[in-house]
């Protein structure tokens, strides 16, 4: 082996220990790993910010009645006109029922006192005639006709239905118009029938 070898291995062996003595050990400056698994247990937790609530975008009503239901849900704003449409059905089913059980009781809880009255004494004079009451069959078709809130502070909204009614013999079609009305003051979210009208 030449001299020139054996002086350029001393020369490697020599600068990878240097090499090692700075990279390989820690520094003075270093904090002991200790101190940083303190430091980061002290360090505050950064909050995420909440992501900002988003209103969902009611769609405007539409049809005869829009302005109505406008008013209506802009003092209730739970206020759905389908939700009121399946309701309003669900009255017509129960009323009718009750109309044609003579159940006073039911009517009282469904409708207002006029239309009680007029239904009381139609229950009472078919009763005395003996004949056969006319019962729900199916519902056709029901849709809001009107909506308003007067200034008695009742909201109102009428609904056109059209019905199948049988006496068990005779099939037929009844087209009325039932205004149902509410207390926009009231919390009870109950609405009461308050008129009914034939369609025309």
């Amino acid at each position: 082996m030449s001299i020139e070898l054996i002086i350029l291995a001393a020369v490697a062996v020599f600068v990878i220990s240097r090499l090692y003595s700075v990279l390989g050990q820690k520094t003075g400056a270093e904090p002991p790993a200790h101190r940083l698994r303190e430091a980061v247990a002290r360090a505050p937790d950064v909050e995420e910010e909440p992501e900002p609530v988003r209103t969902p975008v009611r769609a405007a009503f539409t049809g005869p009645a829009a302005a109505g239901l406008e008013t209506i849900a802009a003092i209730d704003p739970s206020f759905s006109p389908e939700d009121f449409t399946r309701g309003a059905r669900k009255a017509y089913e129960l009323i009718v029922a009750a109309f044609a059980d003579g159940d006073r009781d039911a009517l009282k809880s469904l409708v207002d006192e006029d239309v009680f009255e007029v239904y009381s004494d139609a229950i009472a004079q078919r009763q005395s005639a003996g004949t056969e009451p006319m019962r729900l069959n199916r519902i056709k078709t029901a849709r809001i006709f009107s909506a308003s809130v007067a200034a008695d502070d009742f909201a109102r909204v009428a609904v056109s239905f059209e019905a199948e009614l049988t006496d068990g013999e005779n099939l037929r079609t009844a087209k009325d118009i039932w205004t149902f009305k509410r207390s926009i003051k009231s919390a009870s979210p109950n609405w009461l029938l308050d008129e009914v009208a034939t369609a025309s």
